[in-house]
């Protein structure tokens, strides 16, 4: 503060809502019987040259105005961290980015100040201390040790375990082949795309796959909540510790897929990070946008350039996928004869998805139409709890062999881990000739081997194993079936 006429100036790129602050401020301050000082203030937020956005900035501004002008002391300022948006009458309002702050704060051994709504959100961030305030002048009789807030005490224990709240497999009549792929693909974390006539229970099968997936370590969900933290609809804390399970619309831009914006937000490959990305009628989605999904498949984070800066954010997805064979969704579905798609139209619509894109794709199955007797079939069928116990004891021996599930495997990994006898080895050199498959694909059919020997608990590959890796190679140009003669 300085002598001059009272203006109040803040610096650093502010943006609209910064600006704003302010009034807030101002407000705030009168309105809890506080002196606005009438001279001008000079508010500076760095660093200058990066933007800044929204009213989270307001309590700290707000408390920066009144240690200046010695109406609170400032000599403890330094051991906490301040962050909420001020309503005209002093009350604090909840802020996105809660997440990343209590993390920031445990870094920099500091308390957090938060707002009361936003407490159970930084209450996941173990190691800090959360002081929960509900209006300005709370915060003020805390810092003049005339009223001391009592500090969050987190009793919100991550729901790492449970998978109660997803749709059972049991529920899916037949479909055996299917759900044994949906259960390979949960025990190495590979992608997944299914292919079949409309009403097979491709969507079914995928709304299923979170149940059986591994539960997360607490890395991973507080990885996965500081994302959303971030995103535009925040986090929920009731999710805390569950596999997102992200299905956005057909319609959807590749800003929406992969985030961005002036300034760059998550998207839908950040939001399902360490969960499920599924896209339902795979094909009618832009070309564009799905080419934009290769490089996050393959290297796990999403980098997004600005002219004022570049975020990344992470994007360690499982892309499931579902589409139709051919444009009116019938084409070799034995129980009708619908399908009047000539082979042009086919190839135009399965040219939709690229080489490049299919290929980074693990698992490819055929969902066919079920018999009437099998849907109409009452017997016991394996629940959600039975296969995803198959599948953590196959993820547990990936992780003690190399610290990753399969899908994650390195090159060297591969040759030390996913070693094939003489024999194996011709075979999958005859389908990978027969198919003409890429390299890449030869090692992703090496991955989804070691994931089935895994769930056999066996050391080595066997023949068995690599065999029916092959077959998950349905939408390759050539059919499987010769090599498999071989």
């Amino acid at each position: 503060m300085t002598n001059g006429l009272p203006k109040l100036l803040i610096v650093g790129l502010p943006e609209a809502a910064v600006k704003e602050s302010q009034e807030r401020v101002r407000s705030a301050l009168l309105n809890t019987q506080f002196e606005f000082p009438l001279q001008r203030i000079t508010i500076n937020l760095a660093p200058a040259d990066l933007p800044k956005e929204g009213g989270r900035f307001d309590l700290a501004i707000a408390l920066g105005i009144l240690a200046a002008s010695r109406q609170i002391p400032s000599d403890q300022l330094s051991q906490y961290e301040f962050v909420g948006e001020l309503a005209l009458n002093g009350d604090l309002r909840p802020v996105r980015g809660i997440l990343p702050m209590a993390l920031a704060a445990r870094n920099a051994n500091r308390q957090a100040v938060v707002p009361f709504e936003n407490a159970t959100e930084a209450g996941i961030v173990s190691g800090v201390s959360i002081l929960p305030v509900k209006h300005l002048l709370e915060i003020c009789s805390h810092l003049q040790k005339t009223a001391p807030i009592t500090p969050y005490k987190n009793d919100h224990a991550p729901n790492l375990a449970n998978a109660s709240h997803v749709a059972d497999l049991s529920d899916v009549r037949g479909q055996h082949h299917a759900k044994r792929a949906l259960e390979i693909a949960a025990a190495g974390g590979h992608n997944l795309l299914m292919m079949g006539p409309p009403g097979t229970g491709k969507t079914m099968l995928a709304s299923r796959m979170p149940g059986i997936l591994p539960p997360m370590t607490e890395n991973e969900a507080l990885e996965s909540a500081t994302v959303a933290s971030i995103a535009r609809n925040g986090f929920d804390s009731t999710v805390w510790g569950i596999r997102p399970f992200r299905s956005p619309h057909h319609t959807a831009s590749g800003v929406a897929l992969v985030g961005g914006g002036s300034h760059p937000r998550p998207g839908e490959v950040s939001l399902a990070h360490n969960g499920i990305l599924f896209l339902d009628e795979l094909p009618e989605f832009d070309k564009r946008v799905l080419e934009v999904l290769r490089e996050p498949i393959e290297s796990g984070h999403i980098t997004i350039s600005r002219a004022a800066h570049t975020a990344d954010f992470p994007a360690n997805f499982q892309l499931v996928a579902a589409m139709n064979p051919c444009p009116c969704g019938y084409l070799g579905d034995s129980s009708s004869n619908r399908c009047q798609c000539s082979p042009q139209q086919i190839n135009r619509y399965r040219s939709r998805i690229s080489g490049p894109l299919l290929d980074r794709i693990d698992l490819h199955i055929e969902v066919p139409n079920q018999p009437r007797a099998e849907l109409r079939i009452d017997t016991a069928r394996e629940s959600s709890a039975t296969v995803r116990a198959r599948v953590i004891a196959a993820r547990e021996m990936q992780l003690q062999r190399c610290d990753k599930p399969n899908s994650l495997l390195s090159n060297q990994d591969i040759d030390k881990h996913c070693q094939l006898s003489e024999t194996d080895e011709r075979l999958l050199d005859t389908a990978i000739e027969r198919l003409g498959l890429s390299a890449r694909a030869w090692y992703r059919i090496l991955k989804v081997s070691r994931t089935i020997a895994d769930l056999w608990h066996t050391e080595n590959i066997q023949t068995a194993h690599l065999m029916e890796a092959i077959t998950y190679r349905q939408l390759e140009r050539k059919t499987v079936r010769s090599a498999i003669t071989y």
